[in-house]
């Protein structure tokens, strides 16, 4: 049995609740499990979301945790006044004392993705994502011009998620470019990357990291293997050396870290 579950009621999608309670419960040796409770936009929605707060927390014999963003204030009340969890307003707790200190109302508007389809930044993503998915793993050379940054790297070093977790998130027009062993013989970037070599940024891991993801998808193949995982990952290192590109080890890293990393260091927009 986990320690406490933890519920993350919203009025929209639930993103900005669920990503701050976990940030939060990170600070924490503990297990839990997670109940993401979206769209809890009517009165009738938040008496049901209460009935399984407590009911959980019936069975389980421990107070449920409950993080929410409910901004309309009648829905918000049916949580206060009935549920029996450890019930944390964080958007309470932050815009209150902003709307005191601004001396304004806040718009108490429902999520970030509220009126999207006239958003310049949700169509920015859409067209974002649509980029990084046509120049992802070098398929299309097609309007490279138009990215704002290329990632390389050799295969399975984190390009392809990384790519899309830039579009998704910031609107970020990212291809991506595998290293192969045909560029390791000529020992140089592939030609097509030449005139966009200040939109470069390298990607690299442990050899042994490697070969367990490559072992997953080509088990005991050379592909896979660990002298062969020693000798690309040695070999693109030294390329982007060469070649003066800026490159980090993913490793060890989130994606929330890489693609941090590589706005600042090409000075993207976040």
């Amino acid at each position: 049995m986990p320690n406490r579950t933890v519920f993350f009621v919203s009025d929209g999608t639930g993103i900005t609740a669920e990503t701050f309670g976990k940030a939060i419960l990170a600070q924490f040796e503990l297990r839990t499990r997670q109940v993401r409770l979206p769209f809890v936009d009517s009165v009738d929605k938040a008496h049901q979301a209460v009935r399984e707060i407590n009911h959980t927390g019936e069975l389980e014999g421990n107070k449920p945790i409950v993080f929410t963003t409910l901004v309309n204030m009648e829905v918000l009340k049916v949580l206060q006044d009935g549920c029996k969890g450890l019930l944390l307003d964080m958007f309470g707790t932050f815009v209150h004392p902003l709307e005191n200190e601004l001396g304004i109302k806040s718009h108490h508007r429902v999520g970030r993705f509220s009126d999207a389809s006239r958003s310049e930044e949700y169509h920015r993503r859409i067209d974002a994502i649509n980029f990084s998915l046509s120049h992802d793993d070098g398929q299309s050379h097609k309007d490279l011009e138009a990215a704002e940054v290329i990632l390389i790297g050799v295969s399975r070093s984190g390009k392809t998620p990384t790519s899309l977790y830039l579009a998704m998130q910031y609107g970020i027009k990212a291809a991506n470019y595998p290293l192969i062993p045909e560029d390791f013989e000529r020992h140089q970037l592939p030609a097509a990357l030449a005139p966009y070599r200040k939109k470069l940024f390298g990607l690299s891991i442990q050899p042994e990291r490697l070969a367990e993801i490559r072992q997953e998808r080509r088990p005991n193949s050379r592909y896979a293997s660990l002298e062969n995982c020693r000798h690309e990952v040695a070999e693109a290192e030294a390329m982007m050396r060469r070649a003066g590109v800026r490159w980090l080890s993913t490793t060890h890293k989130s994606i929330e870290e890489i693609a941090t990393t590589i706005l600042q260091e090409l000075r993207l927009p976040g």
